[in-house]
């Protein structure tokens, strides 16, 4: 069974900066894509940015280009999100998911394994 707990939420101001991660409890954490989504209350889940399991460049939402960064860390079974220029809309919580499967990771509700999330509150 994979397992993925996030960490890192927070309550922060506008502007502030905030950095997520999220540990797999797997040794082939370097087979696993992985990726952010989040879900503000009210609203549906949305894909946030994604990174493919050799790393290398991000893949983001539209909202968050220039602001976020995803990153990841294989010898240590964990990705990051890098939250900067933080904004109200931001506010959200956020779920790690992972995927063996590009394709499945980057569709909305497509990855086979999330974490329980953490919730991200920017204050205006």
């Amino acid at each position: 069974q994979v397992q993925l707990v996030e960490s890192g939420g927070g309550l922060v101001q506008a502007g502030d900066s905030l950095r997520l991660s999220c540990t797999i409890s797997r040794r082939t954490f370097s087979t696993y894509d992985m990726g952010w989504f989040r879900q503000a209350p009210g609203k549906e889940r949305e894909f946030v940015a994604a990174i493919r399991r050799s790393g290398g460049m991000g893949h983001y939402a539209d909202s968050v280009k220039g602001r976020f960064t995803i990153s990841r860390d294989n010898a240590k079974n964990t990705v990051y999100l890098e939250m900067n220029n933080l904004k109200p809309e931001d506010t959200a919580v956020y779920y790690c998911a992972a995927d063996s499967s590009w394709a499945k990771l980057t569709a909305l509700y497509g990855p086979d394994y999330w974490g329980k999330g953490t919730l991200v509150t920017v204050s205006s």
